[in-house]
Formats: structure tokens, sequence, C-alpha cells
């Protein structure tokens, strides 16, 4: 049992949940716009957002990346180096496009992660813009990556989905944004110790709304994408509903990051069969 608890451990702090939840939107992306997914995008993506988090986790937040002393944190490290080959490995066969935009994309998350304004050690600590950076990086990896390895025009629809993918990540974040309400010092400003933790919930559930509201906006507008953009919209809902202040160990790091996963095996059976 212990050794099942440690490997679960591992597998949420070494974040590949959180790269599976990535992976999870990439697919819902392809299924959405009808277009082939590339094996090395796709194991591109996991790797690489692995390597990202573990980073910004253990190297930016801790200060101390290289030299290692913990165990545990040695085989993350291990782990992680072994990601950062397979990232290089696959990211040889993605067109010129999409190294562009992947530039455009690292730049994003070195704003987040390393000092960039004289009052603020990084975007880390201005809780509004953090959050939006967040976002705005998963959208970009999710949506824009896959189609411009597609090479697809950029149509309205496109653009719609980018904007429902911000959306999404912001309301995922907002269990994260209550729980850490505990350990943010006053002057992040995050948005819970702006306008509290109530409103916070009744935020999310209107960006919830907006983000179903835009799927009619669509021009070319699947039963697939509305009913299960629908379930995601109950589930969200339901999600600022139950999401407290005092969370359990694995609520926000393991239920919540579980939602795109869930969400995307669902939406990949409702086209392929059950």
């Amino acid at each position: 049992m212990n050794s099942m608890k440690r490997l679960f451990n591992f597998y949420l702090d070494a974040s590949i949940h959180v790269a599976l939840a990535v992976v999870s939107f990439l697919i819902s992306t392809a299924i959405f716009f009808d277009i082939e997914l590339g094996n090395h995008l796709a194991y591109f993506v996991f790797f690489g957002t692995i390597i990202n988090y573990n980073f910004i986790k253990y190297g930016v937040e801790a200060g101390k990346y290289i030299l290692v002393s913990n165990k545990y944190h040695k085989s993350i490290q291990l782990f992680s180096f072994i990601c950062f080959v397979l990232t290089c490995y696959h990211a040889w066969f993605l067109s010129f496009d999409t190294w562009l935009i992947l530039f455009i994309l690292m730049v994003l998350t070195g704003f987040y992660a390393f000092p960039v304004l004289p009052q603020a050690r990084n975007l880390r600590s201005l809780g509004l813009l953090k959050i939006f950076f967040v976002a705005l990086v998963w959208s970009g990896v999710t949506v824009v990556l896959p189609l411009v390895e597609a090479e697809r025009v950029f149509v309205w629809d496109i653009w719609i989905e980018v904007v429902q993918r911000i959306l999404v990540v912001l309301v995922l974040m907002v269990p994260f944004e209550i729980r850490d309400l505990v350990y943010d010092k006053p002057d992040l400003k995050t948005i819970p110790q702006r306008i509290g933790v109530m409103r916070t919930k009744l935020l999310g559930a209107f960006l919830v709304l907006l983000f179903f509201l835009l799927t009619f906006l669509k021009d070319d507008l699947t039963e697939l994408e509305l009913v299960a953009k629908g379930i995601l919209c109950l589930v969200l809902g339901g999600l600022m509903f139950v999401t407290r202040r005092n969370q359990t160990k694995y609520f926000s790091s393991f239920w919540v990051e579980a939602i795109p996963i869930v969400w995307g095996v669902l939406i990949w059976l409702m086209t392929f069969g059950f």
C-alpha cells in the first residue's frame, strides 16, 4: 500500500497528471476540428509539459534545480531529464510554423517564471496576471499548436475555441486559488484575496456560463461538440459549488486536474464508440 501511495504521489509531483490533462485538451481540439493529431506533437506536448511544470515547481520556485540533495527530488530530476531528451527528439519533427508559435509560448512562460517587472519577482507574484498567463499558454498549446501543425487557416470558429479554452482553464484554476489562500502572501492580490471566496466562485460560475454560450457563436457547430461542452459546463458548474477553502489533499491536485482527462476520454468514446 505504501508503495502504491509513493507511486501515486510521484505521478502527481512529477507533473504526469497535469501533462495528461494538457494532452486531453489537445485531443479534444483535434476531434472538434477534424484534424489529424500527429504523434510527434502529442508526445512533444506531453513531455514538454512535464519539463516546464517541474522546472517551475522545483527549479524557479525552490531556487535549486541543478544541485538537489533530496533523494525524492533527484528522482523527479532524473525523470525530467529523460523527458527533456524525448521532447527534443519529437520537436525535431515539428514544422517551422509550429516552432514560431512555440517560441512565443516559451517567451510567455519565461515571463511567468523569471523576473520581468521591477516590483515583482515574476508574473507568479502578480496574482491576477498569473492565472491569465497560465490560461493563455494552455490555450496556445492545446488549440493553436495542433491547428498550426495541421496547416489550418485561422477562422472565426478557431478564435472562439481559443477564448473558450482560456475560460475553461481560468475556471479550473479557481479551486487552486482558493486552496492557496492559506499560503499566499497578502501582497499577491489573488482573486480570492481581492473579492473573497464566495464571489470568486460566483465569478467562476459566470465564466462557465460564458464558456457554454460562446459555443453557439460558432459557424460550424456539431452535435458532438454541443453535447461535450454541455457536459463540461455542468461539471465545471458543480466544481464551483463543491470547492471549499479547506480542501482534502488531492481535491485540486488530482480531482480538478482529472476533469480534462475524463472529458477527453468521453469525447474520444463519443466519437469512436463506447
